[in-house]
């Protein structure tokens, strides 16, 4: 009997245990967090639709306005088997001294060289060399936006008002101007009309160029008893052209201190046609008057100081006044000597 009762009590302990470790082992468990409803919509694929292309102008602005100078790749291998050129290492010579007291006789005189003369061909020659185009108006125009002359404006020919790189590439190629053209980045067809505004400027051309105007001295030296020709100022002149191409007018574009311009002149040579194995430098074409021109206006007679188209309307009869001047100012320098 007691053996009994040991037994039952032993039961009931391992029962009592049991359920213990298992009311432990849910009291351990993580609860779970309540989740509430929070349910998110479906997405809906839309297409998606580009905002509209609005055509707002776009102006393209230069930086810098620059002279129109023609651009010459320079050779790679000698273009002469003759080594060395003596023009680039020229000098301009000086001009002898003249004493005021020995200056007895000066006038002023203005010419004109038109570069469609036989003898002006030299002006009009365009060939590439390493030292750029070689048409003397190209010469002219490298050297005033490179800084070594100074242009100077054509209200007058004193050389008062200097004019500036963007003044004179405006006088040759005009204003800027806005126009509208198709935009082939965004309608690369041109189905759509898109169109953007450009600035542009017209370009130069060389052929307008059509003569030079020249002021220069004339000294008699008592000391050496001859007359002096002195050249003061170069002015390129330009033709305005109608629409079909014939000559409305000129005017003068600027004018270049000649002794500021010798030293340039001087190490470029002049086209000879002539002779071609003997070069001349500009400098020397000038100093040595390898030209023809006429003359526009002097001092001689002349105390209104007005040019020959001032008060002669017949061009045929300024030419001869022109030579009447000329003529007068010879007669005067033979006339100092006696025999």
């Amino acid at each position: 009997m007691m053996k009994r009762i040991s037994w039952m009590v032993l039961l009931l302990a391992g029962l009592v245990a049991t359920q213990d470790a298992m009311a432990q082992k849910k009291t351990t468990k993580k609860a779970k967090p309540k989740t509430t409803n929070t349910k998110q919509p479906a997405v809906v694929n839309t297409p998606v639709v580009a905002p509209p292309v609005v055509d707002t102008p776009k102006v393209k602005v230069e930086e810098k306005d620059t002279i129109p100078v023609k651009a010459v790749v320079p050779s790679r291998r000698p273009t002469s088997t003759v080594e060395g050129n003596l023009t680039l290492d020229k000098t301009p010579l000086q001009y002898d001294h003249i004493r005021i007291d020995d200056q007895v006789y000066k006038q002023i005189v203005w010419r004109e060289i038109n570069v469609k003369e036989k003898m002006n061909l030299p002006f009009t020659y365009e060939a590439d060399e390493d030292n750029g185009n070689q048409k003397f108006f190209n010469i002219l125009l490298r050297h005033i936006k490179e800084g070594d002359i100074t242009a100077f404006s054509n209200a007058n020919d004193r050389f008062t008002t200097a004019l500036k790189v963007e003044e004179i590439a405006t006088m040759l190629m005009g204003k800027k101007y806005v126009i509208s053209k198709p935009d082939l980045v965004l309608d690369p067809d041109m189905s759509k009309g898109i169109m953007k505004d450009t600035t542009i400027r017209d370009e130069f051309n060389e052929n307008t160029i059509v003569a030079y105007r020249i002021k220069e001295e004339i000294i008699f030296d008592r000391e050496t008893s001859r007359l002096h020709f002195r050249i003061l100022g170069i002015a390129p002149v330009r033709a305005v052209l109608n629409d079909d191409g014939s000559f409305r007018d000129s005017y003068t574009l600027f004018w270049l201190y000649y002794p500021e311009l010798r030293p340039v002149l001087a190490k470029y040579e002049a086209y000879n046609p002539r002779n071609m194995g003997m070069r001349m430098s500009w400098e020397e074409i000038f100093e040595s008057r390898y030209f023809s021109s006429y003359i526009t206006k002097s001092t001689l007679n002349n105390p209104f100081d007005k040019a020959l188209s001032g008060y002669i309307a017949d061009p045929l009869m300024r030419l001869l006044e022109g030579e009447n001047i000329r003529e007068t100012i010879f007669n005067w320098e033979q006339n100092q000597w006696s025999y």
